[in-house]
């Protein structure tokens, strides 16, 4: 005679079984799984500038804005685009040549220029949307909607994670999340393995970290929750989600130990500390998280996101007003940081297969916004700029461009499919042939679109 209990495991095994997909059906959804080919890179740091930073005034010197101030700009602009001035506005910031490359980087980004032979900078990059929510959503998801998986998740469900104490996917907090909420980094239609863990900052990332019992007693109710979970797979069919929920309870527990050891940086020396601006105010905290990047990656951690450092009184890199001074203490907050990140993984072998992403969801317009001391720039996602490091990338390389005023990308775009498709290629990922079934097709992360782009790789 059935038990309500038997009713219940039948009821949950058939909800989770009849749309899993064979693929997700193992023991541990976060074991590390082959590639389609051979790829560079190990693992992902994603250095998010969320808000917008302008790549006029970063990493795409545009003369013409200094020769043309105040003029209005003598193009026609895209006919959704708000009515805002057309004025050309020059960039408050110098610009001056680094390296071996002689790649352009402004005076924001002082310690940053100086790894300019390490940097693959694209000038060309172009996005669907203009309005930070869906903009976010789209450079994780490449999809403007809520509801897909990120690219993070997308990545530790093809790949799986080398690390079995730490989740595949980890997003450093800084203070705040970007428009758009956490589902950016969710794992929409994919198993809830393969969403992102929030690590938020301070002393305890995690809610729940310090175990309330003592080890033997949790390890116990934890094996008698595997045996009732593992009966029911066994008597009911296997379901990649009832296999996930199985996976997180173990390696909740396993990292009740190993944040712990994660987070405690007191047997980093002295010059790695200074290295990351830990001994300063403004760069503490930013250096802090990519610290935490560079022991993330070494511990086997699939994919790692840092958001921007939360300053007070300014809206990230959203400038649309004072854009020198939000520019600036923004850029002084994660620039050292940054620097020290691919510093410290180039001394320690770690740059050949870590690849590191910097952007923003879009750039900013060359027109100027606001009056007097008090201007900034609009949303621009038709030409801006990023940068990629390591891991099979073309280290020294300037790639694409917009026009003289910084406005439309014209040579060698690269559209947000592309780098995501890119990305993937770097990882040893067939962007096409990374699917899973839902809605009645096969879904993917560059959806019908992207290729790789091959002329920034190594």
């Amino acid at each position: 005679m059935s038990t309500r209990r038997d009713f219940f495991q039948i009821a949950l095994a058939a909800l989770h079984a009849e749309y899993a997909p064979a693929q997700t059906r193992v023991t541990d959804p976060l074991a590390p799984r082959a590639s389609h080919f051979a790829g560079r890179a190990k693992s992902v740091i994603l250095l998010y500038m969320d808000g917008g930073v302008s790549h006029v005034d970063s990493f795409d010197p545009k003369p013409r804005l200094q020769a043309e101030a105040g003029q209005p700009l003598p193009l026609e602009r895209p006919k959704h685009v708000r009515a805002v001035s057309t004025s050309i506005y020059p960039s408050p910031f110098a610009f001056q040549r680094y390296g071996q490359s002689g790649a352009a980087v402004s005076s924001l980004f002082p310690e940053t220029a100086k790894c300019a032979d390490d940097l693959c900078i694209i000038r060309s990059m172009v996005a669907d949307h203009s309005e930070h929510t869906a903009a976010n959503y789209f450079m994780h998801s490449g999809s403007g909607l809520q509801g897909r998986p990120s690219m993070g998740a997308w990545v530790t469900f093809g790949l799986g994670s080398v690390s079995r104490n730490l989740p595949g996917y980890v997003v450093l907090d800084n203070g705040m999340i970007p428009p758009g909420g956490l589902d950016i980094f969710g794992s929409g239609f994919l198993p809830a393995s393969y969403q992102a863990s929030l690590f938020r900052r301070g002393a305890q990332p995690l809610a729940d970290l310090a175990p309330r019992e003592a080890p033997a007693r949790q390890k116990a109710k934890l094996d008698l929750l595997r045996e009732f979970d593992g009966d029911a797979l066994t008597r009911y069919g296997g379901a990649g989600e009832m296999q996930a929920a199985i996976s997180n309870y173990d390696l909740a527990f396993r990292m009740q130990a190993a944040v712990p050891e994660l987070t405690d940086i007191s047997g980093e020396s002295e010059a790695t500390r200074k290295l990351y601006g830990l001994d300063e105010a403004e760069t503490e905290e930013y250096g802090r998280s990519c610290l935490m990047a560079r022991r993330l990656v070494e511990r086997g951690v699939r994919f790692v996101e840092l958001l921007s450092p939360k300053q007070d009184g300014e809206d990230r890199w959203d400038q649309h007003a004072h854009l020198k001074r939000g520019h600036t203490r923004n850029a002084k907050a994660a620039d050292k940081p940054i620097a020290a990140l691919l510093t410290d993984l180039k001394a320690r072998g770690l740059l050949k297969d870590t690849l590191v992403v910097w952007t923003g969801e879009f750039g900013r317009s060359p027109t100027v916004q606001g009056s007097g001391e008090a201007v900034g720039r609009d949303h621009h996602p038709y030409g801006f700029s990023m940068w990629m490091a390591g891991a099979g990338v073309k280290a020294g390389l300037t790639f694409g461009a917009t026009d003289e005023y910084g406005y439309y990308a014209i040579e060698n775009r690269v559209h947000v499919h592309d780098l995501h498709a890119t990305i993937l290629h770097l990882l040893g990922i067939e962007h096409t042939r990374l699917t899973y079934p839902f809605s009645g097709r096969e879904m993917r992360l560059t959806d019908v679109h992207g290729r790789v782009v091959r002329e920034v790789l190594g």
